[in-house]
């Protein structure tokens, strides 16, 4: 069973070097000042859910380092953790999906980051260059720690513009532009393997994460 605190961070999936995370670029603008204020927790949370619920996620498990409140989700307010991953587990299309996220410095910014996937992924539906659940194909859940197979571990190392075929300094419109491409390719309903959509996926949030 999958447990939203402390964090269930799916076996398998590389963590970001504490070293290498850093600040997100989302933050909020306030209303007395207009400059950007750093995100509360309350706030990724009410950007996460609202991306959840209009995708028509079910069930989800949204796991952090962060004490719960009596519904059961991370409690704004509390004392910045020394790990600020997230992983989130939700059913979707009948199936077990979890994204995870470690890459920004805060819980906040961790869960923000997953909302603005999300979003990005709901785009290919609206865009009419793909739908929901082909996108959603390759991020199969991988097991909490403690059971399942870990996934590949060569694939855990590839650069994501390596995946994508892009430069590094690829523009948001070209990362995009080669993952449609290549999971049109590789989708399993096509004959791909969930393990190549996987790869796809993360690479994806990579590129547009960076």
């Amino acid at each position: 069973m999958v447990e939203a605190y402390p964090l269930s961070w799916p076996q398998g999936f590389k963590r970001t070097e504490s070293s290498r995370r850093r600040m997100a670029p989302f933050g909020k603008a306030d209303r007395h000042n207009g400059y950007k204020r750093r995100l509360t927790v309350a706030d990724g949370l009410q950007r996460l859910i609202e991306q959840l619920e209009m995708m028509g996620a079910i069930n989800y498990v949204i796991s952090s380092n962060v004490e719960l409140r009596n519904d059961g989700l991370p409690r704004s307010g509390r004392r910045k953790p020394d790990d600020p991953g997230v992983a989130i587990y939700f059913q979707f299309c009948g199936k077990a999906h979890c994204l995870p996220c470690d890459r920004w410095d805060t819980v906040a910014d961790n869960l923000a980051a997953v909302a603005k996937h999300i979003e990005a992924l709901r785009g290919m539906d609206r865009w009419g260059v793909g739908d929901l659940e082909m996108a959603f194909a390759g991020f199969k859940t991988l097991p909490p720690p403690g059971g399942g197979v870990p996934v590949d571990e060569a694939a855990q190392h590839r650069n994501w513009w390596d995946v994508l075929g892009v430069d590094p300094d690829a523009t948001p419109d070209k990362v995009r532009e080669a993952f449609r491409r290549l999971a049109k390719k590789h989708h399993p309903d096509r004959g791909g393997s969930p393990e190549t959509m996987a790869e796809l996926n993360t690479a994806y949030q990579e590129g547009m994460e960076r």
